[in-house]
């Protein structure tokens, strides 16, 4: 037998089509490697500054910072939709945008790190730190650079990891060139005739990738670790500690149990849990706030600028409890943006008549401690019960819901009257001062509309034929609900049975019994308040001071 004819192995004569695929599957391995790279780098960055955000309540994660910069710069119009499709889902669905387009950012800069050179990758860093850099630096109370070193020092760890995972893999690289070398060098064959060895190539890209899998393992690691310390660290100095044991003062006139006839069948529940009382604010996170450090400033025109503790805004003022709803002006034509809670505080009037508001003064203005404010008319402290509230349903305020103080203003929308978290109340004009939301689009003034709506059936239900039970809520705050109508099938208005009304700050319920007939309905509802106005059925979107209209719901009986 020929020693000339020996059979040769696939691996010694690669086919140029064999070849092909395992050059594009060791280019589709590198693009992998280095989005990956990328993603790994930035988690990482992110963890080192939450870690260092879980050492100081004014530090925060560079997404929250971009996050709340976002939310001051959309347009009004956005935000509306945003709460139209995600309700008070919106802020989550706004950090799960945010993250994608970072995971996105990332990975590009990881795969022009592989592809191009580690400066860009750096340069890459480098432009992402600095919009979490001034983000920070520039929050809604003012320049601060300190609430920037999460952000700096962030981005220093992530080109420092960038720069360990890079030389990593050129370790791997030059395992790969030796292997290719030796195999050459083994066989004869140039080094340049990847044909030859590209497969043979492949158990050292393995081997090499072991160091890269080890370094990438330990760096997600160590990240994980300081995400999960800083974590820690903000629940350590989150408010809800602050709450833990705090109890509450007694009203000095505590409010009689309400008369089980407030509640109309198949109405919303009259008082809406903390748990289900709605959410819509501009803070990403909750502030985080220490009882012991917090006070309230009244500043701005009044005779004398005061500042109260928690414990001295409680003990010199009488403590007072008041049943009020409470409305978001995004709340949109049978929307659920609204809310009624027992709420426990100290008038707002009385605070004010300490420190002695100004002639001149036309404009109350609540400051949070995040830089948001609220602004409503000093005439708006004609009698009704607005107050610095510390407590909601017998409990202190729940975090995001204002611990430990916030402004009830009952008859306004919350944009401009409810200012939670609250730390400071100045005395100003109008003319001085745009609050938070007027520069986007909003009204200045924002009195409640008058508003009804149906809670059962809902849009679309199908119901049996034969008697149901059609109920809802009517609201006109400050007036009152003097009666509701509904028109089936656009048919003529027939009034409903109402409720008790308990005040005329909160909304009033109504029930209608209906002979539901097989087929489509229409079912419209409309409302009267004590001045005898008719609710109007022109519609209006909830920019720029509130939704109006009347409440339609079409059910399918049968």
């Amino acid at each position: 037998m020929s020693t000339t004819q020996s059979e040769s192995s696939p691996l010694d004569n690669p086919s140029t089509d064999e070849t092909s695929e395992e050059i594009n599957s060791l280019a589709s391995i590198s693009l992998a490697k280095g989005a990956g790279l990328g993603v790994l780098t930035a988690a990482f960055g992110l963890a080192v500054s939450e870690l260092l955000a879980g050492f100081s309540r004014s530090w925060r994660s560079p997404v929250l910072d971009v996050g709340d910069r976002v939310i001051d710069r959309v347009p009004s119009w956005l935000k509306d939709i945003a709460i139209d499709l995600f309700g008070t889902y919106d802020k989550i669905a706004l950090l799960a945008g945010i993250g994608s387009i970072v995971a996105v950012y990332a990975a590009l800069v990881g795969i022009a790190s592989l592809r191009k050179s580690l400066q860009v990758g750096l340069y890459g860093i480098a432009i992402f730190g600095l919009a979490g850099i001034l983000s920070a630096a520039f929050p809604r109370t003012g320049f601060d650079p300190a609430q920037a070193i999460p952000a700096l020092l962030g981005s220093g760890a992530a080109a420092y990891a960038l720069t360990w995972l890079v030389r990593s893999i050129k370790h791997e690289t030059n395992a790969l060139d030796q292997a290719t070398h030796d195999q050459a060098t083994q066989t004869g064959v140039p080094e340049a005739s990847v044909s030859e060895t590209a497969t043979a190539n492949i158990g050292a890209l393995v081997a090499g990738r072991r160091g890269f899998m080890a370094s990438a393992g330990a760096l997600a690691v160590v990240g994980t670790t300081a995400a999960a310390t800083g974590r820690w660290l903000n629940g350590r100095l989150a408010q809800a500690q602050s709450r833990l044991g705090l109890a509450l003062p007694f009203a000095a006139e505590p409010l009689d149990e309400v008369s089980p006839a407030i509640q109309a069948v198949n109405a919303a529940p009259f008082f809406t849990s903390n748990e289900d009382f709605y959410r819509i604010d501009t803070a990403l996170s909750v502030p985080q706030i220490a009882l012991d450090d917090w006070s309230i400033a009244i500043t701005g025109m009044v005779d004398s600028e005061i500042t109260f503790t928690y414990d001295q805004l409680l003990s010199e003022f009488e403590v007072v409890e008041e049943d009020i709803t409470l409305t978001c002006v995004s709340n949109t034509i049978g929307g659920e943006l609204m809310g009624t809670a027992r709420w426990l505080g100290v008038r707002l009037d009385e605070v004010l008549e300490r420190a002695g508001i100004s002639s001149g003064a036309n404009q109350i203005v609540g400051r949070s401690v995040d830089g948001y404010t609220c602004g409503f008319p000093v005439s708006t402290l004609d009698g009704r019960p607005a107050l610095i509230a510390v407590g909601m349903n017998g409990v202190p305020l729940p975090p995001e819901h204002g611990f430990p103080a916030r402004l009830i203003t009952p008859g306004l929308y919350g944009y401009v009257s409810a200012t939670k978290w609250l730390s400071e109340i100045e005395l100003t004009t109008f003319d001085a001062f745009d609050h938070y939301w007027v520069p986007r689009g909003y009204s200045v003034e924002a009195p409640i509309k008058l508003q009804s709506r149906i809670d059962t059936p809902r849009g679309l239900d199908r119901i049996p034929v034969g008697p149901t039970v059609i109920g809802g809520v009517a609201w006109a705050q400050t007036i009152g609900i003097d009666s509701v109508q509904l028109s089936i099938d656009e048919g003529d208005w027939v009034d409903v049975d109402m409720a008790e009304e308990l005040n005329d700050l909160t909304w009033r319920q109504w029930s209608f019994p209906w002979d539901a007939t097989e087929g489509r309905h229409s079912i419209t509802v409309r409302a009267k308040d004590r001045n005898g106005t008719v609710q109007t059925p022109d519609r209006a979107e909830p920019l720029p001071n509130g939704a109006s209209g009347h409440h339609t719901v079409v059910v399918l009986v049968g």
